[in-house]
């Protein structure tokens, strides 16, 4: 068998094409092409369906990819115990995250792994923009948001929290809403966002009320918007934990608190692999732990090789 071939025809179905194979494993797309052609005629069987605008497993394609899984992934842990030491593991990670979470949260994890695998390196990028993970090479991209991509593996890591706030001055003037209904008559300030619609979806404590109440002003940053509401400009809804100072130094009041809100999740999503690499495996345990160390059983999705701990 040659295992040259396997990974090649691996690597085209979790990235979906030849050309993100090719961009995968550095090589060319016509070696790519190639390879999966040789690995087709020695094997007497076609395992891709090939169109002008997508690839699909055949039926003995989807059997072979499956089966040959569990053969990558022992031959890859059997290399990671080949370079067990963190001094061994190296490379480079590109990650993206949305701004106030790496400001606030994950650029102290980052800090830190850094320093316990000095052969790493990370570029990372803090942006709100709609991101092609495949196209693009990344890596890790963290997320506020409940769409999925199904070329991704994706984890839930917590609940993002949201509330409604305003500040005292601001409430003082146009007087406290009481009932969800009330903030049609008051003035907004909305995300708005690759990921965010800026309308808020209420529970009155019956159903489920899509409120659209006027804006004058629109933003695509939490802390911009944390930070108008501040000044009395209007209210507007962001994640607890960016509001929290906040709100102790009551700048901002949370209200409706008996009306929750619909709430998203911090997503983590990174390539589908046969195999992870090691650089992968460490860096996914490193900010499990940390989440673990902040939100013990508040851990939403844990993946397989990642050993939850429980925090008395």
């Amino acid at each position: 068998m040659d295992l040259n071939r396997v990974q090649i025809f691996s690597q085209v179905v979790e990235q979906g094409s030849f050309t993100g194979a090719a961009k995968a494993l550095g090589i060319t797309k016509a070696t790519v092409s190639r390879k999966v052609a040789d690995l087709e005629a020695d094997a007497g069987v076609q395992l891709l369906f090939r169109t002008t605008r997508a690839l699909k497993l055949t039926e003995a394609g989807s059997s072979y990819y499956h089966r040959i899984n569990k053969i990558l992934q022992d031959l890859q842990n059997a290399q990671d115990l080949l370079s067990a030491s963190q001094q061994d593991i190296k490379g480079n990670l590109k990650v993206i995250c949305p701004i106030e979470l790496g400001q606030l949260f994950l650029g102290r994890i980052f800090a830190r792994f850094l320093a316990a695998y000095p052969n790493i390196t990370i570029d990372a990028e803090l942006t709100n923009r709609k991101v092609d993970v495949i196209e693009e090479g990344v890596d890790f991209l963290f997320q506020i948001t409940e769409q999925q991509d199904s070329r991704l593996q994706s984890y839930s890591l917590v609940t993002a929290s949201r509330v409604l706030m305003a500040s005292p001055n601001y409430l003082q003037k146009h007087g406290t809403p009481l009932v969800p209904q009330d903030l049609i008559h008051h003035t907004a300030i909305k995300l708005q966002s690759a990921h965010i619609d800026g309308g808020w979806r209420i529970f009155d404590g019956t159903h489920w009320l899509d409120l659209d109440p006027p804006a004058q002003l629109k933003v695509n940053n939490v802390t911009f918007a944390r930070e108008a509401a501040s000044e009395g400009l209007g209210i507007t809804a962001v994640p607890v934990f960016i509001a929290q100072e906040a709100i102790a130094n009551q700048q901002l009041v949370p209200i409706l608190e008996d009306f929750p809100m619909m709430q998203t999740k911090v997503t983590l999503s990174f390539p589908q692999r046969v195999y992870l690499p090691r650089k992968y495996r460490v860096f996914v345990e490193f900010l499990y732990a940390a989440l673990f160390d902040r939100w013990n059983e508040g851990v939403l999705e844990v993946p397989d090789f990642v050993t939850r701990k429980s925090h008395n």
